[in-house]
């Protein structure tokens, strides 16, 4: 089992910039995927970014990419989600997610586990 929990979130202006951390506990010396998700109100969760073990593979969803970026800290069993250039579009509740592997999915039910979540509200 993995545990995951998020941290970071918040109220920013459009144009602002946060960073999210997710903590990882229990089972982490196995080898897992880090993804994050997100989920705004009447819409379904979807794909943010995702790292691979090394953190030397990326992927990110098309709204995010030149703004967003995902990095890892193995040592501290840490995944962290740069937001910049905020949009009121951006607003939503994120996740952090775990697989089990070496291959970064965008697919929600790709993922093993989740964190209980963390909203960002961007004001225009």
């Amino acid at each position: 089992q993995v545990q995951l929990v998020e941290s970071g979130g918040g109220l920013v202006q459009a144009g602002g910039s946060l960073r999210l951390s997710c903590a990882a506990s229990g089972r982490t010396s196995t080898t897992y995927v880090m993804g994050w998700f997100r989920q705004a109100p009447g819409k379904e969760r979807e794909f943010v970014a995702g790292i691979n073990v090394s953190g030397g593979d990326t992927d990110y969803a098309d709204s995010v990419k030149g703004r967003f970026t995902i990095s890892r800290d193995n040592a501290k069993n840490t995944v962290y989600l740069q937001m910049n250039s905020l949009k009121p579009e951006d607003t939503a509740v994120y996740y952090c997610a775990a697989k089990y592997g070496f291959q970064v999915y965008s697919g929600v039910l790709k993922y093993d586990y989740w964190g209980q979540g963390t909203q960002v509200t961007v004001s225009s």
